[in-house]
């Protein structure tokens, strides 16, 4: 009995875009995403594609990250990051003349970036262009998820914020993509019952959770995480695999952090001389990645060794024949207690292949190709291919669960950014009343009233919380949620007046302009 392998990858960044300075540090988080892995993944599916390979992959592109994507400002921006990337590299090839293995890799990165750039100007800009045709071949399945990833347990006790979220990120996939969109990424997969009444407003069909949140189902489900099972509103729910996810997460068993390849932290942004590498750095006055880098993990208390790509190389080799054959058994067992195909659900941040673990696309095209040639007995699916082939499934209530630490929601509610909460809870309440307020608006209000509510869903974004407590940047964080919400209180006091201030409106737009047919009615 055959079986199927269901890879997920899901692309993701907050709403980041700062007119308002020449070079801005966080935005760097796009550029590099997008250099390091949705071009190379592009081109991957292409080839993929163009070598007729059985290859069908789920990607889920956030609301947030089409908007970034398809935004002309961020889009020059990042051009020109290219050119100044491709300019520092050949630099490098100069000052590393005397030690061959860093310049093998200069010369390397200098011939990437300009490939780079190159198909940048082939597909003119449009990453979201290339993506949607890919789906029109029929070679993704593109999944949507919350408008701006808001964590939706979280809006149980305000429906109409929540409503508001997957409403509005139903119609921008519309926009992006001319279809509608079946599968849904419920942000951190985290899921509380009360999420499938407006998932199936949306004409949505399935979505993911974590392990724990089929395993412990109401009732237990039969077949556990190797077979989606149906909510009571008629959804169907994927648990996340754990083998799958352990070789690939775990921090001492995850194939990442082989020695062998390359180690992310350690960047040329960092470790030379300031004035050198300012001009080319995310912000002219902070140290930060150009994505150049020397070293491999190497492990141990020793030095750092020169990468070295042919070795790397091997190891994605064999990690990947290790990842197949890992899945050839599971399934194999599974066969033979299970009467119906079993289907495995492997999902992961698509930027940790290729920006996080350098050598995670080579890995994933190992992955495909290796199971081509040895005719492996199961095939890639979608979960909306496999709801297609098999329609028939146990009713159950999934868990409340995420695949956050903890399994709970402790990341996006603790001691760091609880204070969060009860301002979203009033600008929620408060949006809802506008919008009854304002049954049949003049154009200013409609703006108005459409504005705050974008200042709304991005303060509600689940990255702000995450972000305070990883404490990676907790100053930007914090003023994210505070200038959000502080631009939407200043909207609900003018609408409350009666009075908008029209240039004060129109500099709100220019600054926070995602969504722009944003349908303000979805919070009635």
């Amino acid at each position: 009995m055959p079986g199927y392998l269901a890879l997920i990858l899901h692309a993701h960044l907050p709403f980041v875009r700062h007119p308002e300075h020449e070079r801005f540090l966080e935005e760097s988080w796009l550029y590099e995403a997008i250099t390091e892995t949705y071009l190379p993944l592009a081109d991957l599916i292409e080839r993929w594609r163009e070598d007729r390979l059985n290859a069908r992959l789920t990607l889920t592109l956030t609301p947030t990250l089409c908007s970034m994507l398809g935004d002309p400002l961020l889009q020059s921006r990042y051009e020109r990051r290219l050119s100044a990337l491709i300019e520092l590299a050949e630099k490098e090839v100069h000052r590393t003349c005397w030690d061959a293995g860093c310049r093998r890799l200069a010369e390397a990165y200098v011939d990437r970036f300009t490939r780079l750039r190159a198909r940048w100007h082939a597909c003119d800009r449009n990453l979201l262009g290339v993506f949607r045709a890919l789906q029109d071949q029929n070679r993704i399945e593109i999944v949507t998820s919350a408008a701006t990833h808001a964590v939706l347990p979280l809006l149980r006790d305000q429906p109409a914020a929540m409503r508001g979220q997957i409403l509005t990120a139903r119609d921008h996939y519309r926009a992006c993509f001319g279809r509608d969109a079946v599968g849904f990424w419920l942000p951190e997969c985290a899921y509380a019952p009360g999420v499938e009444e407006f998932l199936r407003e949306a004409n949505l069909r399935w979505f993911v959770v974590d392990t724990h949140g089929l395993t412990n189902a109401t009732p237990r489900p039969r077949y556990g995480t190797y077979a989606p099972v149906f909510t009571p509103e008629g959804l169907a729910v994927f648990g996340r695999d754990i083998e799958s996810a352990r070789q690939v997460w775990s921090r001492n068993e995850g194939y990442p952090g082989d020695p062998r390849y390359r180690d992310f932290y350690r960047d040329i942004g960092f470790d030379l001389d300031f004035d050198y590498v300012r001009p080319y750095l995310p912000s002219p006055d902070h140290r930060g990645f150009t994505g150049i880098k020397y070293q491999s993990i190497t492990g141990g208390k020793g030095g750092k060794r020169c990468y070295n790509p042919a070795d790397a190389q091997r190891a994605v080799t064999a990690q990947a024949a290790h990842f197949l054959e890992a899945r050839e058994r599971q399934l194999a067992r599974l066969a033979e207690v299970m009467d119906q195909p079993p289907i495995l659900m492997a999902p992961y941040d698509a930027e940790l292949f290729g920006h996080w673990w350098h050598e995670g696309l080579a890995f994933l095209d190992a992955v495909v190709r290796g199971a081509s040639d040895r005719a492996l007995d199961f095939t890639f699916v979608t979960p909306t291919d496999y709801l297609r082939r098999h329609a028939t499934h146990q009713v159950a209530r999934p868990s409340p669960s995420t695949w956050g630490e903890g399994g709970h929601l402790r990341v996006w509610l603790n001691e760091e950014n609880e204070w969060i909460q009860p301002h979203l809870r009033v600008a929620e309440q408060r949006l809802t009343a506008l919008v009854r307020r304002y049954p049949e608006p003049g154009e200013l209000v409609d703006r108005a009233l459409r504005q705050a509510a974008r200042e709304l869903v991005l303060a509600q974004a689940s990255d702000w919380p995450f972000i305070l407590h990883a404490g990676t940047s907790p100053e930007y964080a914090q003023r994210r949620v505070t200038g959000h919400l502080g631009r939407f209180q200043e909207l609900y006091d003018m609408l409350m007046a009666g009075a908008v201030n029209e240039a004060g409106l129109r500099e709100m737009e220019a600054v926070d302009n995602l969504f722009p047919n944003l349908d303000w009615r979805h919070w009635r």
